[in-house]
């Protein structure tokens, strides 16, 4: 299984921006794709996942109201519908994928993943 995530790049603060993990090779129907970010100097932490078969979603807090987690299921692929990004938003940001159910708290841990894709990084300037 591969993740490639795609869309990062230099944004205005405010701004919008999407991004999208696509995967391929899957063998097995995902139970949780989920976007995780790492800011410079920080620890990574959990920003949104979605649920494949249900498509329940959860959100940090921080993002809350500014970010939709979305999928495409022809297409296995994920997108982060980001709006109005914030400097602090600025990070690399992750996705990953868990095959078998887990949960609702271990969602939002990134031990729980074990397949993760390359990441993207985009920056917010103010």
């Amino acid at each position: 299984v591969q993740l490639q995530a795609s869309g990062g790049g230099l944004v205005q603060d405010g701004d919008s921006l999407r991004l999208s993990c696509a995967a391929s090779g899957l063998t097995f129907s995902p139970y949780v794709m989920t976007w995780f970010r790492q800011a410079p100097g920080k620890e990574r932490e959990f920003v949104a996942a979605i649920i494949w078969r249900s498509g329940t979603t959860y959100y940090a807090d921080s993002v809350k109201g500014r970010f939709t987690v979305s999928k495409d299921n022809a297409k296995n692929t994920v997108h982060l519908h980001m709006n109005s990004l914030k400097p602090e938003d600025t990070a690399v940001y992750s996705c990953a994928v868990r095959a078998r159910r887990v949960v609702t708290s271990a969602i939002r841990t990134p031990y729980s993943y074990p397949t993760w894709g390359q990441g993207t990084q985009f920056t917010v300037s103010s």
